[in-house]
């Protein structure tokens, strides 16, 4: 999470690690001068037989690879940033059916295999954001592939690629780790009235909890990335651990989180699966894209997050020109031009 106060930053890092943490994320930078200060800290913190004790996760989403030279350039800089001679797991980010085939080209995989050679690497992972037939294809296209990395949640089971995703890619060998089971903390924010409604009526435990064991209740799933930024927080995220099996989430509890996914699922403005159906647009505009990040804002109240969001990863919903291909191929029949002014007009305002 944002550093607020370093000394803390590092004893939560430590503290977690000397409780039994293996596996510290640094996540996908949209900007990786950004991300040095981060990653300075990690070193830091990991200083004094730390190190020996985690695995790092690091990578770089595919939207700033635009020659192998940047690759190396960002690993090199990581590694001294971590003032470390290797990173454990390398992740390709924001792979889908359009940003591989573009890596591929660029020899992107070459690059890696020689810092995994040398040393630099030690495992080569990717970040996954699309259906479930394009994670069989990069899966299967590639056999050096050993981590995949999903956003995944009980909002989540149908959705990019969902438990079928998990299940397939932990049957093919990969370590499957989990990302944002409380969705960025949106899933523990006050929810609205009829989200409020249901909680009052739940079988017990916390936000967290549901998230967390919904995550771990998956036998497919590797681990668990969840963001920490208090003592408190990982000290309830340890002790959920510790508790944590597979297949605990009994009947009862499923039902109750599936009216919690119908309830929030109501409140989306957007009718959109996300299939992708309308893709590729000619001028280049990702609306299943921009609609999750709409119906999040409108869902879990939290505009100012999928603000950032939208500008990170510089969508620019003002270049349609309304030629309606998208609506056209669309098997629901949106009318996406209009959605997309709609999502244009929240997304775009500045706080």
């Amino acid at each position: 999470m944002p550093i607020q106060d370093e000394a803390a930053s590092i004893e939560i890092i430590r503290r977690a690690i000397d409780r039994g943490a293996n596996y510290l994320d640094l996540g996908l930078p949209y900007d990786i001068d950004a991300l040095e200060p981060r990653a300075r800290l990690v070193g830091q913190a990991l200083a004094e037989g730390h190190r020996q004790k985690i695995r790092i996760a690091a990578g770089l989403p595919s939207l700033l690879i635009d020659n192998t030279r940047e690759l190396e350039s960002y690993l090199d800089r990581l590694l001294g940033w971590l003032k470390t001679d290797r990173v454990d797991f390398f992740l390709l980010g924001g792979l889908d059916r359009y940003s591989w085939p573009r890596l591929c080209a660029l020899g992107v995989l070459p690059v890696a295999e020689k810092a995994i050679a040398d040393g630099r690497i030690g495992w080569l992972g990717f970040a996954f954001h699309d259906v479930f037939q394009y994670l069989r294809e990069t899966i299967e296209a590639y056999d050096g592939w050993s981590l995949v990395k999903f956003q995944y949640s009980y909002m989540d089971v149908d959705h990019h690629p969902g438990t079928g995703g998990i299940g397939y890619a932990a049957s093919c060998g990969l370590a499957v780790v989990v990302s944002e089971p409380l969705k960025g903390a949106r899933l523990t924010r006050e929810p609205p009235d009829p989200i409020s409604q249901l909680w009052a009526d739940s079988p017990g435990g916390t936000p967290v909890s549901w998230g967390l064991r919904w995550a771990w209740n998956h036998p497919g799933v590797s681990t668990v990335v969840t963001d920490i930024s208090t003592i408190e927080e990982l000290e309830e995220d340890l002790h959920l651990a510790d508790q944590a099996t597979a297949g605990s989430v009994t009947i009862e509890e499923e039902i109750f989180l599936g009216r919690l996914r119908d309830a929030y699922r109501k409140l989306r403005p957007v009718p959109c699966t996300a299939c992708r159906g309308c893709m590729p647009c000619p001028l280049g505009i990702d609306a299943p894209r921009i609609f999750e990040l709409y119906n999040d804002a409108v869902m879990y109240g939290d505009v100012a997050t999928m603000r950032r969001i939208y500008e990170n990863e510089r969508h620019r919903i003002e270049i349609c020109d309304e030629c309606g291909a998208c609506a056209r191929a669309c098997g629901f029949k949106i009318d996406i031009p209009w959605f997309l002014k709609k999502a244009q007009t929240l997304l775009n305002e500045k706080e």
